[in-house]
């Protein structure tokens, strides 16, 4: 009897060390598990990311423009006299026909009255003449005058007319200069730095303008294109006029629109660039003779593509590829085929679903099937994408 006791009591204390056994084995494993998983956490790349989307994408160029007048006026004085007044103020704005100069009118008005007299005299003479190849005539019919002598009457008479001819011709010329001393504006425009002032003697066409005028309303940008460009460029702009918008720099408000006006006929074989110009109305005058824009030339537009943002692609050995998302934070290796730029953006031709999420920043620290962890404020802005 005392024996069956004593080997119950054992096998009972083998049975609960095993159990005892069994449980800290499993909490053992417990603990490992979760130690695993804090450790992924951990070594969880930050990352920031971009849902791919479906949308139409414009086809643009862009380039640096230069902004030019649409025309400019040197002025000059086409007389030699002294300036006797200047009716403007430097950078005033003046309108077609606005006077600008007067050159000293009174030696130019003494040549007109002397040109004048010159053809009255001159038509005097001219009447008496006619009334005398009359007379002659008529008695040169009769024989009382020999025919050499009608001929010299008719010839003086001749000669007067041709006379009269360069004194009305000397008359014009003396009311050109005359009204040349009235230098007015050719166009509406700005005036830019004075060059000459008050007292200064003018002479007639000097190397150095008086002013210069510029028109600035239209006005015109000037910007190159790569020769590879050119001939869509053409293509479009058969089919319709091209708009150019221009921003400036540093500045807020929408860019302004113009249209294509001008593609140059020649490539310039240094740079290997061909020169084109859009006009703006600059009905507001942001747009300045000299000032820098940013250009953007609207080509035609693809719709319905995939788009996704500039920075998440990135190159290697094998070509361009973007890290895709998974749904358990894992990131999958995925080559692309791009297609156009647009600012920020880029066409993805091949590779990439419109709703898939790729990594814009952070992608150094990457390999295939590494775990990554995101920000708030991004995870925060997808979810409001997907709704």
């Amino acid at each position: 009897m005392i024996g069956y006791v004593n080997t119950n009591w054992r096998t009972s204390i083998c049975a609960i060390l095993a159990i005892m056994l069994l449980l800290l084995t499993g909490c053992s494993g417990s603990k490992d598990k979760a130690k695993a998983a804090d450790q992924q956490k951990k070594s969880a790349v930050p990352v920031t990311i971009a849902v791919a989307d479906r949308k139409t994408m414009p086809v643009e160029l862009m380039a640096i423009g230069n902004v030019e007048a649409f025309a400019t006026v040197a002025i000059k004085s086409q007389i030699t006299g002294e300036l006797q007044t200047v009716h403007f103020q430097e950078g005033q704005e003046v309108k077609k026909g606005d006077m600008l100069f007067t050159i000293d009118p009174r030696p130019y008005e003494a040549k007109l009255s002397e040109a004048e007299a010159n053809l009255a005299k001159g038509l005097a003479e001219l009447d008496n003449a006619r009334k005398q190849v009359d007379r002659y005539g008529a008695v040169a019919q009769k024989g009382y005058v020999s025919a050499e002598q009608y001929d010299q009457v008719r010839t003086s008479a001749a000669t007067l007319e041709a006379g009269i001819l360069a004194d009305k011709a000397a008359v014009e010329n003396a009311r050109l200069d005359l009204a040349y001393c009235a230098i007015r504006s050719p166009i509406d425009g700005f005036a830019g730095n004075i060059k000459a002032d008050q007292g200064n003697l003018i002479k007639a066409n000097a190397d150095t303008d008086m002013v210069t005028i510029n028109q600035v309303l239209p006005i015109n940008v000037a910007f190159a294109l790569p020769e590879r460009d050119l001939p869509q460029v053409k293509r479009y702009m058969k089919a319709r006029p091209l708009q150019v918008m221009a921003a400036i720099s540093e500045e807020e408000g929408q860019p302004l629109s113009g249209k294509l006006t001008f593609i140059d006929n020649t490539i310039d074989q240094a740079t290997g660039t061909i020169l084109l110009k859009a006009s703006y109305a600059n009905e507001d005058g942001r747009l300045w003779p000299g000032q820098f824009v940013n250009v953007v030339l609207a080509l035609t537009s693809q719709p319905d593509v995939v788009v996704i943002p500039t920075l998440a692609v990135q190159t290697g050995q094998k070509g361009q590829y973007v890290y895709v998302v998974k749904e358990d934070l894992s990131v999958e290796y995925r080559d692309v085929v791009t297609g156009i730029n647009a600012g920020s953006e880029v066409v993805i031709d091949q590779g990439l679903q419109a709703g898939e999420k790729v990594v814009t920043d952070g992608q150094l620290r990457l390999t295939p099937g590494a775990l990554v962890k995101i920000a708030d404020s991004v995870r925060q802005q997808s979810g409001k994408e997907s709704q």
